[in-house]
This record gives C-alpha cells, structure tokens and sequence, in this order.
C-alpha cells in the first residue's frame, strides 16, 4: 500500500526517514559517517569530470568512467534548468499534486497505480553493479549541484535517490502510461461512492504527436557515407542538447529528456538511433465483468471469478491551508489497474512493466557502435512506444517497427478492449526481433518513418502487410509519410546539407484534396448565391496556391484558419467514428460546409488582422520570453516568424501550438525541438538545432541564442571531436567549481 509517509520521505531527508517507517532512528555519528563519505565520494566524482561549454553552450561532459560522465552530465543538467530536470521526477513518482494542488490528483494516481517506492528500490537492489553504479552518479550529480548551490530552492524533492532512476527509465514524451485518459480514469474513481460506470468517449482532435526519421544508405549518399535525420516532434524545451564521453566507451550526443542519464536519440562515433512514436499495439484494455458480493468486488474468468484486489492509494496534495490528501481505493485485476469503465463493464490495463529492463537497454544502446550491437541491446524488447530507424559507419541502414511486442491471439481486435473473462485473450510471451517488422539494408536505399505504418518504410522494399499480425502496427499512412516518400524517393545524391533541406521541404500535402473539395464546392454554388461574391477570391487564391508554405504566403494563412476551422466543427463527429479528425474532414464535410468555413476562417483573419490576405510569417511565429514550463505568449514582444506550420497539414518540419490561444498570433509550443542530420564518414560529420537555446534561464546568454536560427530551419556545425570543442569553448570546469 502506497502510504503518505513513503510519499514525503525524499523530501524529509535521511534523518526522518527511519522514523517515518516506525523504525529505530539511526545514531547521529552514524548520520555523519554516512553524510561525509556521501560528499568524498561526490568530490572525487567531480574531480574525475570535466565539462567543456561550447559556444552554444552544449554542456561536453568527459569523465575517466561512464559512472563520472552520468555524474557530469547530470549536474550540467541541473545548470541549465534544474526546475525541468525535479519537475520530471515529481512527475514520474506522482507527487504532483504535492506542489500544484488538487488539480493534479489524477495524474498522480496514474502514476501511482504503477510507480511504486517499494517496488523501485527492491529492482535497485537487483540490479546489475554495472547499472547501480550509474544510478548512483546520477542522483550524486544532482545532490552535488544542490549541495554547491544553496540558492536554488527545489519545489519539494531536496535529496534525489538511485532508485528513482527506475522511475524515468524511458525518455519518450509520453509513455505508455500517459495513453491512460485522466478524465476516465477522474470519472472511475472521483465520484466518491461505487466507481463509475460510463465511458468518455474517443479524443480526435489533438495535436498530432510524432516524429520523422530519415536513413539514407552509402548508394544514394553523395560521400558514400550512411546519413540519418533525427527529427524528434515534441514539445519545446524538453530535451537539451548534450555530449557524454568517457575513458570507457562512450561517446554518446544528443538529446537527452531532462532528469535522465542516456542520451535518448542521437548518435555515437559509429552509430545513430532515431526513435518515432507509434509502433506496434502494445497497451491492451480488458473487458472486467464485476460483481459485487457482501461489499467485495469478483471478475468472471474462464469458468469461475476471482477477486478483485483493492488498494488504497494516498494522494497528499498541497491544499489552501497547507497539505492535505485523499485516499483512493484502486482495483486490479490480474490484467493490470482498473482505470475505467464502459458500457458496464470495468476496463483495466495491461502494459509493459520492466523498469529495470528498460533502463539497461536505454543506456546500452548509446554505446553500441555497429547494427549487431545495437541489435543485441534490442533483444531486451523493452522499448514499448518506439519505432527506431538506424544507421551506422559501415553503411547499414536499418529499422525496428516497435520492440516490445505481445505475442496475441490474431481471431481478437486488439485496438478495442477485448474479453477478460476468457483465457484466450492472454498475453502469449513476446515476439522474437526477428518475428516483428524490420528492415536491414532495402534495395531502395532509404527507410523513413513518420509515425506512419511501416508499409511505405522504403518504397517498393517495404515490409508487405500480409506477412504481420495486425496488432503490430496501430496507425495508417499519414500525409507526411506520403510527404517524406516523395522527397526520398527520387534522389540518388544525398548531402548533410540537401537530407536538411528535404526534412523542411514545404509542401504541405494534406491541403491537396481539400483545395480541390472546395474548389467543386465553389463550382457548385448557384450565379446568385452570396458566397459566390464573398469567396471569390478567396477560392482563386487556393486554387492559385502551389500548397508550399512561406513566411510571404497568403494563401498558407488562409488555408491554415480554413482547416482549422473545419477541424473544430468536425471534431465530435470524428469522434463518434474513431478516426482522428484531420483525416475525417477530407471526405465527410458537405460542400456547403466547406464554403461556410472559408467564410468563417476569412473573417477570423480580418478581425484579428485587418485583412484576410495576411502573410503567413506575420501570424506564425517563435516566442520564448520565460523560462516557464507552461510558456505565456504576448504579441507585444519580441518574436520571430516560423515558415513551418503544425504536422496536421504534412508538414515534415512541424511547429504547432498546443496551448490554449489567448493571443491574435500564433506561437508554436510543440514539433522539432531538437533536430540534428548525421552523416557516418571516417570522421562524423553532424549538425544541429535546437528551439531556443540550452538553458532555461531567461538571464543566460543560451537562453534564447538559437532561436533566430531554428525559426528559419538554419543548423548549427555539431563539435563532436575536442579539438573542434575547444576551438569554439566558452568554458571549461569541473563540476563545483
């Protein structure tokens, strides 16, 4: 049971740790002893690190063992925004509501019904000396920076712990764990008598999440080298730009997700990973049908019922008059947690819970330097929400389409939640690696995903649907994978520079059949009907327009507020049929809707500008003027315009906004963030850009250095080798100093 004093002992300290569990407090010299060979140990980690500042202020970390270079690298993370880094592991050991309330109570329980204190130090405990010691570094790089910077006041974590680690132990932007739906799981569980019995229904109309991944074979390469685009979408500032190094093997760059030791997608001396969201179906709902007998809960399976475990979960949270809490009881079943209901029936989870696992094989993979290496780190299957498109120094290019994949029985449909009761819908082991979909090395010379399914991974190569199970891909082709085949497809000499220029090619595909829609919609109006008028030359322009997005382009505003518009009246409708609206719209809205929506999307942009035939660069712009997590946006201040619209529309280059608008202009908060072009010569060659800058500190010089650069998709040189580092130093130390 996950009580309120396990909640709080990080933040209480070692002192009260033992008296928190009831258990005998340990002798104050004992306290000291332990305190003093603590801070020994920090000081001869320090010593052993090295940080190098590059001009951009990229954080070099060189340490003589991996453990220092994690001790390094994690006390330059705390340099640049020790707020992410905390707010991460709040996040991750459900203490949320700790520090912002009430509000956040829902999250914390999802978190909980999985993350557990007890559970995570047991695995610690278990885990391989290897692993240990790096978990060690990494909270000893951030109880250092803490220890030599007093100033900075944590918002409630002020002792950080090995174990936690194994609470963070996949950089994804959303984990499996966050599919859970939090209004769901609020409505099971908040009404504060019997859980609920209703469901709530499909969400079609978020921002589409994902990722690009681009590997281009020596053939098609103008050097005869490998390339590899890694083009991560995901919201600004979360993920920095770092080097991690040491005398043992390791030579990792990248991005890393705050708060976390490996480098997450990046590359090495000999190899790349890039990682996609969206593999194969690896969280499954079951059907639970409850019964309630003498104030007890049983679920039917096979012949009989089994009870349902109960567990009261305690959430403390930060309430008007100081901390409170609330007390949840949680059900599980043998599937997993209890999360929600539908249709009468309880839903409960099953997901992958391999923590340790999944952190091996996180770190291992930033060390492998050939594709038999980076296969090997893949055989732990642990890596459950990605896609990884691969390549490397002796011109393999490759692709895993998922990792961790279930092994299911194929008579189910495993997108909807199946039958609990019944034994045959039972996870059967895993899929060997060489059982799911890959690529190695396809005649086309090139691989990408774009969080699309991997039938279209490399044109006429591509994996064949018929020879998979459904369950191992979830998504469709998506407008930008039709995008991405069509600028790789043709090109025979590929440079750094034209795989760049390709990854922000300017089409926007998915305006193609709608512009041609309405222009029938158009046609179709009767002489005397006053759209005819209205929206003549607002149709002209559409038609006139090459569907490529500039900062000079009227029409790419125009048709930007037209979809918009039509995305914001369709979205319950696409619901109501499970399909995400951007794809619902292209064939469902009425012509006469359409033209409505023109008008509509033309009058948005007179009010709010003064004219329909605005530019686009006037209204979509890059703004960081805080270095909150939750970014505010003013159109009296400073901002740079941004060519790139969101990915909804194929944009390979994706700049969205996800945030509630509160201004006329729009300011992306999510898409590339981190982008970076390899190429895998006898000297790697890379270059980079980054949303903003490194820090997080509006004070710093790398607050907002890169972003003029990143707005106009401009890349950095990537200083990979030290002689270049040093040429182009800012500042040299050891951590402490």
């Amino acid at each position: 049971m996950f009580q309120t004093r396990l909640a709080v002992v990080t933040l209480l300290g070692c002192a009260a740790f033992g008296a928190m569990l009831g258990a005998t407090a340990a002798p104050q010299s004992a306290l000291k002893a332990q305190t003093a060979q603590e801070h020994a140990r920090w000081k001869k980690s320090a010593s052993d690190v090295t940080i190098l500042r590059d001009k951009w202020g990229i954080p070099h970390v060189f340490g003589k063992s991996d453990a220092d270079a994690v001790f390094g690298l994690l006390y330059a993370q705390a340099e640049d925004d020790f707020n992410r880094v905390e707010r991460n592991y709040i996040t991750a050991l459900g203490r949320m509501a700790e520090v912002e309330g009430e509000s956040a109570l829902w999250s914390d329980l999802r978190m909980k019904l999985f993350i557990r204190p007890a559970d995570m130090k047991a695995k610690y405990a278990d885990s391989p000396a290897w692993l240990k010691k790096l978990m060690v570094a990494f909270a000893d790089g951030l109880n250092f920076y803490l220890h030599t910077h007093p100033e900075v006041k944590p918002k409630l974590i002020t002792h950080f712990e090995p174990w936690m680690a194994l609470a963070f132990s996949e950089g994804s932007i959303g984990g499996d764990i966050e599919d859970i739906n939090l209004a769901r799981l609020e409505q099971f569980y908040g009404k504060g008598g019997k859980p609920a019995l209703a469901d709530s229904g499909f969400n079609a109309n978020a921002e589409p999440r994902g990722s690009n991944g681009f590997a281009i074979a020596p053939k098609l390469s103008a050097s005869g080298n490998a390339l590899l685009l890694i083009n991560p979408h995901t919201s600004f500032y979360f993920r920095p730009e770092v080097h991690m190094v040491s005398e043992q093997g390791l030579n990792a760059y990248g991005a890393v997700t705050w708060g976390q030791f490996f480098v997450y997608q990046g590359f090495n001396e000999r190899a790349g990973w890039m990682h996609t969201s969206g593999g194969g179906d690896v969280i499954d709902e079951y059907r639970e049908t409850v019964v309630e007998k003498d104030g007890r809960y049983f679920y039917k399976y096979g012949g009989g019922e089994r009870l349902v475990r109960a567990e009261a979960i305690t959430l403390p949270f930060k309430g008007a008059g100081g901390m409170d809490s609330k007390t949840i009881t949680a059900y599980f079943t043998h599937h997993g947690p209890v999360v929600r209901a539908a249709d009468g029936k309880w839903i409960a989870v099953k997901l992958m819970e391999e923590p340790l696992k999944a952190l091996m094989q996180s770190y291992s993979r930033t060390k492998a330097k050939n594709y038999a290496a980076f296969t090997k780190t893949m055989e732990l299957r642990t890596n459950s929400s990605n896609n990884t498109v691969f390549a490397d120094r002796d011109g393999n290019i490759a692709y895993f389409h998922g990792n961790f994949v279930p092994r299911r029985d194929v008579r189910f449909d495993w997108k909807l939640p199946v039958d609990g009761s019944d034994p045959a819908t039972e996870w059967k082991g895993l899929h060997r690696i060489g059982e799911t979909i890959t690529l190695l090395n396809p005649a086309s010379g090139y691989i990408l995903n774009t969080n699309n399914w991997p039938f279209s991974a490399s044109g006429a190569s591509s994996p064949r649907i018929e020879s998979y199970p459904s369950y191992m891909w979830t998504l469709p082709e998506n407008h930008r994978g039709v995008h991405a085949a069509r600028v790789l497809e043709k090109r025979k000499d590929f440079t750094l520079e034209s795989l760049i220029a390709s990854a922000y090619d300017t089409a926007l595909p998915g305006f193609e059949r709608l512009i041609a829609n309405l222009g029938r919609a158009y046609d179709g109006l009767a002489a005397d009907d006053p759209l005819r008028a209205r929206l003549q030359a607002q149709v002209a322009a559409l038609r006139g327009w090459d569907t490529r997005y500039s900062v000079e382009s009227v029409p790419t505003s125009l048709a930007i507020y037209w979809g918009q518009d039509m995305v914001a009246r369709a979205a319950a409708a696409a619901g109501a049929m499970r399909v995400p609206v951007h794809d619902y719209i292209g064939a469902n809205v009425a012509p006469r809707e359409q033209l409505e929506a023109l008008a509509r999307a033309s009058a948005k942009l007179e009010a709010d500008f003064g004219s329909w035939q605005t530019p686009w660069g006037q209204i979509n712009r890059f703004q960081r003027v805080s270095g909150d997590v939750r970014q505010q946006y003013d159109d009296s201040k400073p901002s740079y315009p941004v060519a790139f619209p969101s990915a909804a529309w194929g944009a390979l280059a994706s700049f969205g906004m996800t945030a509630k608008q509160t201004t006329k202009r729009l300011y992306g908060d999510r898409g590339n963030s981190f982008v970076a072009a390899v190429e895998f010569g006898p000297r790697v060659r890379a270059k980079s850009i980054l949303a903003g800058g490194q820090s997080g500190d509006p004070a710093s010089p790398h607050f907002n250095d890169q972003a003029e650069m990143y707005s106009k998709g401009e890349f950095k040189d990537v200083l990979f080798y030290k002689a270049d580092i040093e040429r182009h130093l800012a500042r040299k130390y050891h951590p402490g100093q």
